[in-house]
C-alpha cells in the first residue's frame, strides 16, 4: 500500500532532485562553463507545453471525443514550421532590445508604451490563471486519488478536506517556494535562469518516459498490441464513432481548425512558451534543431493517448472513474504499484514544470510592466534617492509568484471543479490567442499603432471575459445560470454561450470567431485612423526591419539630448547592482577601446542608448524608458526628423547591400584570378619539368649517337660485328629522338587543330593484332606473358588506322615498361556491347596511386619524380592517345591499385552511339 507519507518524501525528494540540478547549472553559469547552450536542452525546454493537461487531460478528451483531442497538438507542429520566419524574427527583435517578457516585447513596439506593457500583463495574468488551476487540480486529484490505492476512488467521492489538509493550497504554496527558489534568487540583465532551463529539460525527459511506460503497459501488458485495443474499441459502437475524424463526437471542420488555430497562438504567446523560447534562447541556430526535435516528442507523448482512453473506457465501462485519471487508475486496476508512483511523479513532473515557468514570466511581467511603472511615477516614495533597488525587485516578483499561485487555487475553488482538464487548459489557451493579432501585426506591419493595439486587445479580452470566463463562474453558480440561458436581463442576443444569435458551436469556437472578431477589427481600424507618434514609428522601423539594421544601437540613431556618465552609472547600479553595472560599462567601454573607469568616456546617444538596453533587462522597456528619462535631459523627435533618420537609414542599408554586393563580387573575381595564378604556376612548372625531360630525353640519344660516332671515326679499323653493332645502336638512337621529336610536334598539331585525320572503317581486331606482332620481340626479350581475348568478329569503328595503331602501340609500350621485372604478364581483351568497342589493356605491375590516376593523362605527367624514379619517355604519349580517342567520339580512363597492377581501357562507338566523356 501507498502510504501518504511514502508518496510525499518521493515528491519532495523529486524537487529537490530539480532545484539540484538547477543550483549546479547555475553555479556552472556563474563559472563561465554554461551547460545550456546545446540546441538539445533548448528543444526540451519548449516540452513546457505538455503540463498536466497533455499528460492527465489528453487522455480523459480523447476518452470523449477520440481523435478529436489532436488539433491541440497539430498547430505547435503547424506553427513550428513557421518558425524560421516568425520566431527567429521575435528572438532577433528580442535580443537586439533586451526584452525581458511577452508585456515587454508588445510595449516596446508600440513606443514603449506602459500602459500597453500593463494590459497585457493583467490579460496574460487573469488568462492563464484557469490554466495553473489545471495544474493544481490535476496535482491535487492525483494525490488523492493514488492514497486510496488499492481502491479506486474518485476525489469527489473523498469530500472537501479542511483547509489545512487541503492538497490543492499546499501545492500552491510549495511550488510558490520552488519557484521563488527556482527564479528569483538574484536579478539577471538578460533574465536567463540557466538552472530552471536545465530542471525543465529534466522534467520533460522524465514526463515522457512516464507516458511511455504507462501507455505500453496498457497497450501491450493489458492487451495485445495497438490492433488488439482499437479492435476492441471499433467492436463498441459507443466507441467506434471516436475513430473518425471530423464528425461526429470527434468534431467538425469548424472545430478542427479553431483548435488548430488556437493551439497555433498558443505555441508563441503562453507566457512560459515566451519564456523558454524567446528570452531563455542563448543561440538563434538552436531553432534548427527545435525545429524537428520538438515535433517528433510531441509525437512520442501522443502515440498512445488513444490506446490509454480507449483502454480505460473498456476496463470502466461504468463511467465510474473520470476519463481524466485513466492514465493513472488503469495501474493502480492492474496491481503496478511502483508504475502508479512513476505516474505520479511524471504528472507532478509536468505540472510543476508548467507552474514555475510560467509564474516566473508572469511575476517578471506583474513587476516589470505593472506595478514598477505606478511606483516609479509615486514621487513621494522618492525610489529615485535610492542607492539599490535590487532588493525591491525581488521582493516584487516574490510577492506575485505567492500571489499567481494563490489565485490559481482559488480559481480552482471557485470554478476549476466544474470543468475537465482539457476544457480548463482551452480557456487559456483563448486568454493568450488575443496577443497574437499585435504580436504579428507589429513584427510585419508598420502601420500599427498603440491605439490599434490598446482597442484591439481590450475589445478581444472583453469578449474572452464574457464569453468564456464569465460561463465559467456562471456553472460553478457563482454567478446566476439564468444568465447563460437568457442573457444579461434577459436580452436573448446578448446570452454568452450564443452571442448575437450564433448558435451550434462549441464553447471555444464560438468565443475564438467573436474575440477575433473584434481584436483584429479593433486593431486593424483604429490602427489605419490614428497617426502614430514619433515613438512609435522609430520602435515600429526597428521591429520591422529587425533583419535590415544592424547592431544593438540602432535606436541610438533617434536619442538628442545631454547626459553624464556618473548619472547613467548610478543609475544602472541602483537597478542591477554595482558589480553588474562595473562590468557592463566595463564592456561598454572596451568595445570604444577605452579601460573602465575613464574620463575620456563620453555620454553620447550610443552610451544612453546602451544604458536603457541593459536596464530593461531588469525592470523592462516601459520602466527603463521613465528611469533613464530622469537622469539625462532629452530632446523630442518630431515624426519628420524621425522619418529623415529612417531615410538615411535606408540609404545606408541600401549603399550597404551594394558594398556587399560589390565586395562578393571581388571577392570572386579574386578567387579567380589566385585559381588562374595558381593554374599559370602549375604550366609553369610543368614546362620546366617538360624542357627538363625534353632535354634529358633528346641529350640521351645524342650522347649514344655522338660517342660510337666518335668511336668509328677515331678508329676505322674496328671489327666488322662490332662496327655492326655501334651502327645499330646509332640506329635505334636515331629513331627513338625521331619519335620523341614527332610526338612534340604531333601534340603540337592535335592541340591546334591542324592534325591531319583520315577516318576509314577500322578493324579494333586487326590493329590489335599487328600491334602485338609488331612488339612480339619486345615481350619475349623482357619475359612477358601476352593473353589477347578477342573476339571472332568486331562491329568496325570509324576512325584514323595510323592514330589507333598509335593508341595501342602507347598502350601496350606502359604495360610492357611497368609490368612485373620478373613475372611480367600483359592481358589485351576486345569486347563490344550497347554500340561501343571496349578495349583494356591490363598488366601486373606495382599499380597506379589514386593521387597520379587524376593526373596520369596530363601533359608532361609521369609517375615518379624529375630525373629519379621516373620512367624513360615525355610524358605525352597517354595525353596523345586520350586526345585521339576522344577525337573520334571515344573515352580512355585507368584503374589501379597499389600492388596489384593497372588497367588502360578505352571506348569507341562503332555507329550512331555515344559514349560519355571522362574528365
Amino acid at each position: 500500500m501507498l502510504h501518504s507519507t511514502t508518496i510525499i518524501l518521493i515528491s519532495f525528494a523529486y524537487l529537490g532532485l530539480l532545484f539540484a540540478i538547477a543550483y549546479y547549472v547555475d553555479q556552472r553559469a556563474d563559472a563561465g562553463r554554461p551547460v545550456i547552450a546545446s540546441p538539445y536542452i533548448y528543444s526540451l525546454s519548449l516540452a513546457v507545453y505538455a503540463t498536466a493537461w497533455t499528460f492527465y487531460g489528453s487522455v480523459g478528451r480523447a476518452a470523449s471525443d477520440g481523435v478529436g483531442f489532436l488539433p491541440i497538438y497539430i498547430g505547435p507542429t503547424l506553427m513550428i514550421a513557421l518558425w524560421w520566419v516568425v520566431l527567429r524574427k521575435i528572438l532577433r527583435i528580442s535580443k537586439r532590445n533586451r526584452i525581458t517578457s511577452l508585456a515587454d516585447f508588445v510595449a516596446s513596439r508600440y513606443g514603449k508604451s506602459a500602459l500597453l506593457g500593463g494590459l497585457v500583463t493583467v490579460i496574460a495574468v487573469v488568462g492563464i490563471l484557469p490554466y495553473i488551476s489545471l495544474q493544481l487540480k490535476a496535482v491535487s486529484s492525483s494525490f488523492t486519488i493514488l492514497v486510496q490505492y488499492p481502491e479506486i476512488v474518485m476525489p469527489a467521492e473523498v469530500g472537501a478536506a479542511p483547509i489545512r489538509e487541503d492538497t490543492a493550497l499546499w501545492v500552491a504554496l510549495i511550488l510558490a517556494a520552488f519557484t521563488i527558489a527556482f527564479g528569483t534568487r538574484h536579478l539577471d540583465a538578460a533574465e536567463h535562469h540557466q538552472g530552471m532551463v536545465a530542471a525543465i529539460a529534466f522534467e520533460s525527459v522524465v514526463k515522457l518516459l512516464a507516458f511511455l511506460a504507462v501507455g505500453m503497459f496498457v497497450t501491450f501488458g493489458v492487451y495485445n498490441g495497438f490492433s488488439d485495443v482499437f479492435a476492441r474499441a471499433a467492436a463498441e459502437p459507443a466507441l467506434r464513432v471516436m475513430l473518425t475524424p471530423l464528425e461526429g463526437v470527434a468534431g467538425g471542420y469548424s472545430n478542427w481548425v479553431w483548435l488548430t488555430i488556437l493551439s497555433m497562438m498558443a505555441i508563441m504567446f503562453l507566457p512560459r512558451q515566451f519564456q523558454v523560447a524567446v528570452i531563455e534562447n542563448v543561440d538563434e541556430k538552436h531553432l534548427n534543431k527545435a525545429i524537428w526535435l520538438f515535433p517528433l516528442y510531441m509525437l512520442a507523448i501522443n502515440v498512445f493517448v488513444l490506446p490509454i482512453a480507449f483502454g480505460g473506457l473498456l476496463r470502466f465501462p461504468d463511467g465510474s472513474v473520470d476519463a481524466d485519471t485513466f492514465v493513472l487508475t488503469l495501474p493502480m486496476a492492474e496491481k503496478q504499484e511502483l508504475l502508479a508512483l512513476l505516474v505520479f511523479i511524471g504528472g507532478l513532473s509536468a505540472a510543476t514544470g508548467m507552474v514555475i515557468v510560467e509564474t516566473i514570466a508572469l511575476s517578471t511581467m506583474v513587476c516589470n510592466d505593472l506595478v514598477m511603472p505606478v511606483l516609479l511615477r509615486l514621487r513621494r516614495l522618492r525610489l529615485n534617492e535610492r542607492p539599490d533597488l535590487t532588493g525591491l525587485l525581488l521582493g516584487i516578483r516574490r510577492g506575485a509568484i505567492v500571489l499567481i499561485l494563490l489565485l490559481g487555487y482559488l480559481y480552482f475553488k471557485l470554478a476549476g471543479e466544474a470543468y475537465a482538464l482539457v476544457s480548463i487548459g482551452l480557456i487559456s489557451f483563448a486568454a493568450v490567442a488575443q496577443f497574437g493579432p499585435a504580436i504579428l501585426g507589429g513584427i510585419f506591419w508598420k502601420g500599427g499603432t498603440r491605439a490599434g493595439a490598446l482597442c484591439g486587445l481590450l475589445a478581444g479580452f472583453a469578449v474572452w471575459l464574457y464569453t468564456l470566463f464569465i460561463p465559467a463562474l456562471a456553472r460553478s453558480e457563482w454567478l446566476p445560470i439564468g444568465l447563460l440561458e437568457h442573457g444579461p436581463f434577459g436580452i436573448e442576443l446578448l446570452r454568452p454561450l450564443q452571442l448575437f444569435g450564433l448558435a451550434g458551436l462549441d464553447q471555444i469556437n464560438h468565443a475564438m470567431i467573436w474575440s477575433m472578431i473584434a481584436n483584429v477589427g479593433a486593431y486593424v481600424v483604429v490602427s489605419l485612423a490614428a497617426s502614430p507618434s514619433a515613438d512609435e514609428h522609430r520602435q515600429a522601423s526597428l521591429f520591422v526591419d529587425v533583419f535590415r539594421l544592424s547592431g544593438e544601437a540602432g535606436g541610438a540613431r533617434f536619442w538628442r539630448g545631454t547626459a553624464t556618465v556618473p548619472e547613467l552609472y548610478n543609475l544602472l547600479a541602483r537597478f542591477l547592482g554595482s558589480a553588474a553595472a562595473d562590468s557592463a560599462f566595463a564592456e561598454y567601454a572596451s568595445a570604444k577601446g577605452l579601460p573602465w573607469p575613464d574620463q575620456r568616456l563620453v555620454a553620447d546617444a550610443d552610451l544612453v542608448h546602451y544604458v536603457e538596453v541593459q536596464l530593461a533587462g531588469a525592470i523592462g522597456s516601459a520602466s527603463a524608458r521613465v528611469m533613464v528619462g530622469s537622469v539625462v535631459k532629452e530632446e523630442a523627435l518630431t515624426i519628420d526628423e524621425v522619418r529623415e533618420i529612417l531615410d538615411e537609414a535606408s540609404q545606408v542599408v541600401v549603399y550597404s547591400h551594394r558594398l556587399e554586393q560589390k565586395s562578393h563580387e571581388l571577392e570572386a573575381a579574386t578567387a579567380e584570378l589566385r585559381e588562374a595564378n595558381e593554374r599559370l604556376k602549375e604550366l609553369d612548372r610543368l614546362k620546366d619539368e617538360f624542357v627538363s625531360t625534353v632535354t634529358h630525353e633528346l641529350r640521351t640519344p645524342l650522347t649514344s649517337i655522338r660517342a660510337f660516332t666518335e668511336i668509328l671515326l677515331d678508329d676505322p679499323e674496328v671489327e666488322l660485328g662490332q662496327r655492326r653493332n655501334f651502327l645499330g645502336i646509332i640506329t635505334k638512337e636515331t629513331e627513338r629522338l625521331t619519335r620523341l621529336i614527332n610526338q612534340v610536334l604531333d601534340l603540337a598539331k592535335i592541340e591546334s587543330g591542324k592534325a591531319e585525320w583520315v577516318d576509314s572503317a577500322v578493324d579494333m581486331k586487326e590493329v590489335i593484332s599487328d600491334t602485338l606482332a609488331a612488339m612480339d620481340q619486345l615481350f619475349k626479350e623482357r619475359s612477358i606473358t601476352v593473353e589477347a581475348l578477342l573476339p571472332e568478329n568486331v562491329s568496325p569503328v570509324t576512325a584514323d588506322l595510323d592514330r589507333m595503331i598509335q593508341v595501342m602501340l602507347n598502350l601496350l609500350s606502359n604495360a610492357a615498361k611497368f609490368c612485373d621485372a620478373i613475372n611480367g604478364r600483359v592481358e589485351i581483351v576486345l569486347s563490344e556491347r550497347d554500340g561501343c568497342l571496349r578495349v583494356d589493356v591490363r598488366d601486373n605491375g606495382r599499380g597506379i596511386s589514386p593521387k597520379d590516376q587524376s593526373e596520369i593523362f596530363s601533359k608532361f605527367h609521369q609517375v615518379g619524380g624529375v630525373l629519379t624514379d621516373k620512367p624513360r619517355g615525355s610524358g605525352l604519349g597517354l595525353h596523345i592517345s586520350r586526345q585521339i580517342v576522344e577525337h573520334f567520339g571515344g573515352k580512355m580512363w585507368v584503374e589501379s591499385d597499389l600492388g596489384r597492377g593497372a588497367c588502360f581501357s578505352f571506348l569507341l562507338p562503332t555507329g550512331a552511339a555515344t559514349v560519355e566523356r571522362v574528365t
